[in-house]
C-alpha cells in the first residue's frame, strides 16, 4: 500500500476518490499539511497501489485504512474524504471509530439510492473503452506498478457502483463528530445528505437545543467533477474555510 506523509502536527489522513490518485487531491493536501501532519494512501488498485486478488470494497479499503494506522503506530486520526474515499471514511469510522478523531465526508451517501437515478442508470454501461486515451487512463498507467492492470480496475469500479447498501443503521450508532459537504449539483441527492445530516444528529434548532457535534456544509454552482473547474475539488478554497475550524473546534 503506497502512502505519502506531508506536513507536522496532529495526523490527517486524506482518501482520494475513484479513479484518483494522491497527486488529484493536491487541492486540499497542501493547504492541509500546513498545519497537520499528512498521511495520504493509494487505495486498492489506485495509483502507486498494486490490485490483489479481491474485490474493491468500501469495507476492504476501510479495513485496509486501519491497518496503515496500526503500521505507522498512530492510535487515532482526523481523517478527510472524498467520493469513494468519503466513503471509505465513513466505514473506518463504523467498522474502527476509536482510530477516527472526527471525520470530514465530502460527497458521500450512506445509501445506494442516495445518488441520482441517473448515475444508478449510467454505472452499468461503464466499459474500460469509455476511458481510452482519456486523463484517467493515462494517469494510471504513469503511476501504477502494473499498468496494464487498469481495465481490471474498470471491472472492480463497476461492481463496487452497481452493489446496493444501505448503512443508515450503522450510522446512526456513529459518535464520530462529522462534517459533510456536498455539491448543490452533485452525485449525491441532497436530501439525501440532509437526511445523513439528521442521522448524525444534525437538523436541530440550535438556539434551543445547541448546536450538534456534526456540521452540514453545501457548496453552490458545483457538481461532482464535470464540466472542469465546477467540481468540488475546483471548490478547495471554500472546502478549506469550512475543515479547519471543524478540526480546530473543542
Amino acid at each position: 500500500m503506497y502512502y505519502e506523509i506531508h506536513g507536522e502536527g496532529e495526523p490527517l489522513v486524506l482518501l482520494h476518490g475513484a479513479y484518483m490518485s494522491i497527486d488529484g487531491m493536491a487541492p486540499l493536501l497542501g493547504p492541509l499539511a500546513s498545519y497537520r501532519k499528512v498521511i495520504a494512501p493509494e487505495l486498492q488498485g489506485h495509483g502507486r497501489t498494486a490490485d490483489v486478488d479481491r474485490p474493491i470494497t468500501y469495507e476492504g479499503m476501510a479495513d485496509d485504512t486501519a491497518a496503515l494506522l496500526d503500521h505507522l503506530e498512530i492510535e487515532r486520526a482526523d481523517v478527510v474524504g472524498f467520493s469513494m474515499g468519503a466513503a471509505v471514511g465513513l466505514q473506518v469510522a463504523i467498522r474502527h471509530p476509536a482510530r477516527v478523531r472526527k471525520l470530514v465526508g465530502v460527497s458521500t451517501a450512506y445509501a445506494y439510492n442516495g445518488m441520482p437515478p441517473e448515475a444508478i442508470e449510467m454505472f452499468p454501461t461503464i466499459t474500460p473503452e469509455m476511458f481510452k486515451g482519456g486523463p484517467m487512463e493515462a494517469e494510471y498507467k504513469r503511476l501504477a506498478p502494473n499498468p496494464d492492470d487498469f481495465e481490471n480496475l474498470v471491472w472492480k469500479l463497476k461492481e463496487l457502483d452497481t452493489t446496493e447498501f444501505d448503512w443508515s443503521e450503522a450510522v446512526r450508532a456513529m459518535d464520530t463528530p462529522t462534517l459533510i459537504i456536498v455539491g448543490d449539483s452533485d452525485v449525491v441527492r441532497l436530501d439525501h445528505v440532509v437526511e445523513l445530516f439528521r442521522m448524525l444528529g444534525g437538523g436541530v434548532m440550535g438556539d434551543l437545543a445547541g448546536l450538534p457535534k456534526s456540521q452540514l456544509g453545501v457548496l453552490p454552482g458545483t457538481s461532482h467533477f464535470m464540466p472542469p473547474g465546477s467540481g468540488v475539488l475546483d471548490r478547495s478554497e471554500l472546502m478549506l474555510a469550512m475543515i479547519r475550524p471543524f478540526l480546530e473546534a473543542d
